[in-house]
């Protein structure tokens, strides 16, 4: 099993590797979130072998009953829609909540951490394509609502997150990405801060969004 991962594993870092050069950024620039949801603790355990460190759950349930059995060195990032039923149960397994789509959210995540004493990462999920499928920020709402969320307690707001609509071709994601970089770079000079993290490119588009500044990928 190991073999096959590692095939794959080191493909995936040289694209990465490939991708930031082009942009003129050092390959550790860029995050390789492994996602893991419907693989069993053997193929984190297998993929940790590795050397990588870094995985994504985005189901709740699943993501407590493996992370116990995976080794503790690891690090583990939310990449679903978090309901507010369930923050209590996903503060103290994630380092990272990416994809807080609302103010009413990141309210609840503060009080509950708050609460547990407990001093969540996040990363605030933009719209960038206008699909009412899709959860986020517009940009106006967040612009909007970035000062409340800036005055929430025990919050660390890192950066921004998006997913590029389905495009029959990768390079078709791009203005999307860019259009979240922008947006970033936006809020910045607006609020006199960094938002250091662009949560970006899933693994038929990532390449385009190494390329438009994503450090988590």
């Amino acid at each position: 099993m190991t073999s096959c991962y590692q095939t794959r594993y080191e493909d995936i870092l040289a694209r990465i590797a490939s991708s930031a050069s082009l942009a003129g950024r050092p390959q550790d620039s860029v995050k390789l979130v492994a996602v893991s949801k419907r693989h069993g603790p053997e193929a984190v355990c297998s993929l940790a072998s590795l050397g990588h460190n870094l995985f994504g759950e985005s189901r709740l349930q699943e993501a407590a009953a493996k992370i116990p059995l995976c080794p503790s060195r690891l690090e583990w990032h939310f990449i679903g829609h978090l309901q507010k039923n369930k923050i209590r149960k996903t503060l103290p397994l994630f380092s990272c909540l990416h994809g807080v789509d609302s103010l009413e959210l990141a309210s609840e995540i503060a009080r509950i951490a708050g609460e547990d004493g407990l001093r969540p990462r996040l990363l605030l999920e933009v719209n960038t394509s206008g699909e009412a499928s899709k959860f986020g920020f517009s940009p106006d709402a967040l612009r909007r609502d970035f000062p409340a969320l800036l005055e929430l307690p025990r919050l660390e707001i890192h950066g921004l997150m998006t997913m590029a609509p389905a495009v029959p071709k990768p390079e078709m994601a791009r203005p999307y990405f860019a259009r979240l970089r922008e947006f970033r770079d936006s809020l910045e000079t607006e609020f006199s801060l960094k938002l250091p993290e662009l949560s970006m490119g899933m693994s038929h588009d990532f390449e385009p969004a190494i390329l438009e500044g994503a450090t988590f990928v």
